[in-house]
């Protein structure tokens, strides 16, 4: 809708007009809409407002790869989101060398499916660490064998797995790991001209540092795009966890698992002595038998205890809890 103009600013163009100060011409020149270019071989359907709503979703989910992964490596692990933008599918499936790390995964209950595509350099580290070595990548990339594949599926299901609970804001999704693919030409799930958005991981291993990318092709989120919208996820987020906030992060908390250890005793010995220890040997510690023994939760002295037995396993039975005060 044009702009409307008051009778006073009409009476002042006029005025304006009848004294020469304005020129028609000029004035119709100013009012030519610009046209913009549009093209229609890769059709807007990802705006930037979907795109800010995917890289949200995928740092929550990159944060759940560092803490898992860091426990399979057992190797300080760090996933950032380095960028997300849209392309067609062919321009996806042309920028990948062969040998890749494809993981094809069903997105359901949405129709279509998702790709994770990993680089080989990770995929060489993950394998040279789960295998015994220090987690570096090969010199020059091969073809993986059936054992390396078996591997790297079992780490791209955990993956897939982890893709839950980045996306409950959005839609409750069951995805399941189809199949891995590690030649690109057979990683054609949707046509080449269909638009996608890809979301690109900065994943960096001890040393070793590539790129993930995840390829979401629209035909696959079409049904949710108008939950994808940063006021929707934040007030979905808002209206799960206000009222119940507490009790929330109190349940997550309670499914964290923690090492706790029971000491008996402690004592020094030479390295002599520890060199020359046989079975049969006795080793002296600083405590006695009707001593408590301290328990440990983590690092911290949480409880005092007294040896015994449960069955065929060794036990021990809380005598005292050691408060923060104390």
């Amino acid at each position: 809708m044009g702009e409307v103009l008051s009778q006073n600013e009409i009476d002042n163009l006029l005025a304006a007009l009848s004294a020469g100060e304005l020129d028609v011409d000029q004035m119709q020149g100013s009012s030519e809409k610009k046209v913009k270019n549009y093209d229609f071989s890769r059709p807007t359907k990802f705006s930037k407002e979907h795109l800010r709503t995917l890289e949200i979703i995928f740092e929550h989910y990159g944060r759940l790869i560092s803490n898992n992964l860091s426990v399979y490596l057992r190797k300080n692990v760090q996933v950032t989101v380095a960028s997300s933008e849209t392309n067609t599918f062919s321009e996806f499936t042309n920028a990948l060398s062969s040998p890749v790390i494809l993981g094809i995964v069903n997105f359901t209950p949405l129709n279509g499916t998702i790709i994770l595509d990993l680089a080989t350099n990770l995929g060489y580290a993950m394998l040279d660490r789960v295998l015994g070595g220090s987690g570096l990548p090969l010199d020059k990339s091969r073809e993986f064998s059936e054992i390396e594949s078996t591997i790297i599926e079992k780490i791209l299901i955990m993956f897939t797995q982890l893709l839950r609970d980045p996306w409950k804001n959005v839609i409750d999704i069951s995805p399941l790991l189809s199949r891995l693919e590690t030649n690109p030409q057979f990683a054609q799930v949707i046509a080449p001209n269909d638009m996608v958005a890809i979301v690109t991981l900065n994943m960096k291993i001890g040393e070793v540092e590539g790129f993930m990318n995840i390829c979401l092709p629209f035909f696959t989120l079409e049904d949710i795009m108008d939950k994808l919208n940063t006021k929707y996820w934040f007030s979905t987020m808002q209206e799960n966890h206000d009222e119940n906030y507490e009790s929330y992060i109190e349940s997550l908390i309670r499914k964290v698992d923690i090492p706790i250890r029971a000491v008996l005793g402690k004592s020094i010995i030479s390295v002599n002595d520890f060199m020359n220890l046989q079975v049969g040997d006795c080793i002296r510690l600083d405590s006695k038998v009707d001593d408590d023994m301290n328990v440990y939760v983590g690092n911290i002295r949480k409880f005092t205890a007294l040896p015994g037995a449960d069955k065929d396993s060794y036990a021990v039975r809380i005598t005292s809890v050691i408060r923060e005060e104390e």
